[in-house]
């Protein structure tokens, strides 16, 4: 029991990396014309309107579960990626979970931009904030591809197959990833453009779906004499441009901080150290769509979307914390011989795959939102704060305190001794 017990509360975060965090300093560039001009100015606006007892990590939390109810959503009505395909025996998405779906994503788009300004505004900027915000950002890598496929489904001619949509979601997972992997070599986030294009351009989507229905996206652009392009096509090729588009400068500006000096200057093997474990993890979650028994790919493509996603959001939250403490990044990641041994089962033992996968699924999630949870609370020891309140943590100190003066308060008052008259 007490192995147990040491288990669920065990402690992620080194003391090293907690103190790191003591000299963080927050430092990122947006050059996006639409975040400059048009939401920033929106968000400023927003954000007045909020309570000063509202507190940024909630605002980032509830942004968050508006994603993942598009994820429900989408899930329970659509499992497979078959109901927007037009095919025979398939039943639609309801309308109505289209404009959930737009709003959802607005409302995440913008309590993930005004949670910063609220945290500035009453004085509780700092590590935890950031790290909270980023965690769920790489989470959110996953959903928000995975949540547009629904849109075009897997129709045969109007849009593509499940595997090339594992291609642009891996895509997605690699530019958050190298973002981050910039910073941890600079010093600096330099936000990439595509986020705020990708989150209008999903609202827009999912507006145009519910207003017009899915079947207006089954169409093909005429291209002359080279033929004709699908939608589906059209949205394969934006989100990888999208995602692939910040890849220069991000070689760019890591090429700068070395000829400048003004990075942390790290060796050509350390520089690239935090990228083992997502080179690795990306080798195997394509060999074994490729190699299947079973074309798992074909059979379940959400459990494999769902699952590449929650491992590349553990690389990347584990990245973060070492980016931010200015410590030495993991190599190796623990649970890639599990992914080793559920491949070769697989391969061994066909019947098992799919089992397996989603085994795989279930254990990779609730670990990392155990080491979620278990690093935001080291974080909220360390600096005194309730993650969901503005409030600090009362101290045992404190509590102590507050006992002994509520029973001085509840002891009767001691009367006054007289003195007898000796005769």
């Amino acid at each position: 029991m007490q192995r147990l017990w040491r288990l669920l509360h065990w402690r992620y975060l080194t003391r090293e990396q907690i103190n790191g965090f003591d000299n963080y300093k927050y430092s990122a560039i947006d050059t996006s014309p639409l975040s400059q001009y048009v939401m920033h100015p929106f968000w400023n606006w927003l954000v007045k309107f909020f309570p000063r007892w509202f507190a940024p990590n909630l605002m980032t939390f509830l942004g968050f579960l508006f994603s993942v109810m598009n994820l429900v959503l989408l899930s329970y009505y659509d499992w497979n990626f078959e109901a927007s395909s037009g095919e025979e025996g398939t039943t639609p998405i309801p309308k109505w979970v289209w404009l959930s779906a737009a709003i959802n994503i607005f409302l995440a788009y913008t309590l993930d931009g005004i949670d910063g300004k609220q945290a500035r505004r009453i004085g509780l900027s700092g590590p935890l904030g950031e790290l909270f915000d980023h965690g769920l950002d790489s989470y959110t890598a996953m959903i928000i591809p995975t949540c547009l496929y629904s849109i075009f489904g897997r129709s045969r001619v109007y849009s593509v197959r499940p595997m090339r949509m594992y291609y642009v979601c891996l895509t997605v997972y690699f530019n958050f990833f190298v973002s981050h992997w910039e910073k941890y070599n600079t010093g600096v986030l330099y936000l990439p453009w595509g986020y705020d294009v990708s989150m209008w351009g999903s609202t827009a989507m999912y507006l145009f779906t519910w207003w017009a229905g899915f079947e207006r996206w089954k169409f093909a652009l005429p291209l002359g004499p080279l033929g004709s392009l699908p939608l589906g096509n059209v949205m394969e090729a934006v989100l990888h441009i999208s995602a692939m588009a910040n890849l220069p400068l991000v070689v760019i500006n890591v090429y700068n901080s070395y000829i400048k000096r003004t990075g942390r200057m790290l060796s050509a093997w350390e520089a690239v150290r935090p990228m083992w474990p997502f080179v690795t993890y990306f080798v195997l979650l394509l060999l074994w769509p490729f190699l299947s028994p079973n074309d798992i790919m074909e059979r379940d493509p959400r459990a494999m979307f769902m699952l590449s996603g929650t491992i590349f959001s553990n690389v990347s939250c584990r990245l973060i914390v070492s980016q931010m403490s200015q410590t030495r990044c993991e190599a190796w990641h623990w649970q890639t011989p599990m992914f080793v041994m559920s491949l070769l089962m697989s391969l061994w033992l066909p019947v098992l795959e799919r089992p397996l996968l989603y085994l795989l699924l279930i254990v990779t999630t609730l670990t990392h939102w155990h080491y979620g949870a278990s690093v935001v609370n080291q974080m909220c020891e360390h600096f005194n704060r309730v993650c969901f309140t503005v409030h600090k943590r009362v101290t045992h100190l404190d509590v102590t305190q507050q006992q002994q003066q509520k029973t001085l308060q509840e002891q009767p008052e001691e009367q006054p001794r007289t003195t007898a008259k000796q005769d």
